[in-house]
């Protein structure tokens, strides 16, 4: 049985993927930015994705086939906005153009607080961060982490300012097929890839650290403590709530897809 699978590019991706071709050796994986695999999630070029977790509310038939995902608890570390203007003062937002869940948590958090509601321009993943001339720039995955905060006026870690906000975890990424009939031998596969990289987190470590100009104790810790790869309920609650609070705010419809509230 062949499959096509579709995993964000990303270093906090490497984990869920550990040698995932090994456990399903007939899939067919392929890396790309998660705005563009949610696309081709709902164009049927992919069987199943690692797509931004507000795709699966837009989508009508998608369905979660893993309990594995890309949360986290509090401070992320890699969904940053950058503020040349206090919050509150933002009339211009630039989106990094691989992002679609944070694009809404970002909106989501101006919107609650300051009742701000932005323009909107793209910020395209070759540009640097100074190209972009709006108010507030939104940054996600691996340029996001190291990026020199002091030239701005405020800078939200959008996981803690969620966590703060909310009490809740927050879920950025998870597996979805746009078929409720995926295979348990794909769902069971990509839960063991994921329990694979945790147990083996010092490998992935040693081999990931230097690419990204990341110490192995750094690179551990965004893994281990900036990350969480496990969909339970408390991160079915914060999903949940993002849906409410979006809807509310007319970034999702009223007829989202609804979760169900209860471990996979």
């Amino acid at each position: 049985m062949s499959v096509s699978i579709g995993a964000v590019s990303y270093l906090n991706t490497k984990p869920l993927i550990y040698g995932l071709q090994e456990q399903l050796p007939e899939c067919e994986l392929r890396l790309d930015l998660p705005s563009r695999l949610a696309d081709d999630l709902s164009d049927g070029a992919l069987d199943v994705a690692l797509i931004p977790s507000v795709e699966f509310f837009r989508g009508k038939q998608f369905s979660i086939v893993s309990d594995a995902c890309i949360a986290c608890r509090g401070p992320v570390r890699s969904v940053r906005v950058l503020f040349r203007q206090p919050p509150q003062s933002v009339r211009s937002l630039a989106l990094d153009e691989g992002s679609r869940t944070s694009a809404v948590l970002a909106q989501m958090l101006l919107a609650r607080r300051y009742s701000v509601r932005p323009s909107l321009q793209s910020f395209k993943i070759e540009a640097a961060v100074e190209a972009a001339q709006a108010d507030a720039v939104l940054m996600i995955g691996d340029r996001a982490m190291n990026i020199d905060t002091s030239a701005y006026v405020a800078n939200w870690d959008l996981g803690e300012e969620w966590t703060r906000e909310t009490g809740l975890p927050f879920v950025f990424a998870m597996w979805v097929a746009a078929s409720p009939h995926v295979s348990t031998e794909v769902s069971q596969a990509l839960t063991r890839a994921r329990d694979a990289g945790l147990a083996h987190i010092d490998s992935i470590v040693a081999a990931e650290a230097p690419r990204y100009g990341l110490t192995a104790a750094d690179c551990r810790a965004y893994f281990l403590n900036q990350l969480h790869f496990i969909l339970g309920p408390r991160e079915l609650a914060g999903l949940d709530l993002f849906r409410q609070w979006a809807i509310e705010l007319q970034l999702l419809p009223a007829t989202s897809q609804q979760l169900v509230l209860a471990p996979l």
